[in-house]
């Protein structure tokens, strides 16, 4: 995974101390506030539907690193990904797989009762502040793959992976779901190749206008 992982230009010392510090003290906080709303969550996921609560799938990160992902579930266990991966293809070769202004797969019968009401808020999205807290994500970046993803992405795209994926990014203020797989890969490597400081802060600030708009969210 890490043989096409271009290196960035270093960029001053004193950025990627401020980011992670940030990211740390950030994400320590959040699950300290959020505790109760995290608790709520998790017993809702629990009673709703047979299954752990949390998703834990392997992900790619830094430097093609795969690393344990958390999630809350909002699918049924015992599904299959093979619709989804025939949508990932048929994006990737550039066909246009939207339904209704969306990319998502159209009334997916996977997805749980409280899925439905956690994806349309991004509230599933939460436990990932445990990986960031674990220097596994960041608050900004592209969004963290599958492996078999990160397999059929074209080496062009190898950029996106010099940086730690994240919680929001590029393409999460961009139209999320409303975005096609090869639109998100260059929304990614735009993000990398223009990476500062002030730009994280500005797509961390349109995160929350886009998530109250729930922008793409399905």
């Amino acid at each position: 995974m890490t043989d096409n992982v271009r290196i960035l230009p270093s960029s001053p010392w004193w950025q990627p101390v401020v980011r992670r510090t940030f990211d740390f003290v950030g994400s320590a906080l959040a699950l300290i506030i959020g505790a109760p709303l995290l608790l709520a969550i998790a017993l809702w996921v629990h009673f709703d539907s047979p299954g752990p609560v949390l998703l834990r799938q392997e992900r790619v990160g830094l430097g093609g690193r795969t690393f344990t992902f958390y999630k809350f579930r909002s699918m049924r266990v015992g599904n299959d990904d093979r619709l989804h991966r025939r949508l990932i293809a048929a994006e990737l070769r550039g066909e246009d797989t939207s339904h209704g202004g969306s990319t998502k797969v159209e009334n997916d019968p996977r997805v749980t009762r409280a899925g439905h009401f956690l994806r349309r808020t991004s509230l599933d999205e939460l436990p990932q502040l445990i990986n960031i807290l674990r220097g596994d994500m960041a608050f900004v970046g592209p969004r963290p793959c599958l492996v078999w993803e990160a397999e059929m992405f074209p080496p062009e795209f190898a950029e996106r992976f010099a940086v730690r994926p994240g919680l929001t990014g590029l393409w999460q203020v961009s139209g999320r779901s409303t975005v096609g797989t090869l639109e998100m890969l260059r929304l990614d490597v735009e993000y990398v190749r223009g990476r500062r400081l002030r730009w994280d802060l500005a797509i961390l600030l349109a995160t929350v206008p886009a998530l109250l708009r729930r922008d793409g969210a399905r």
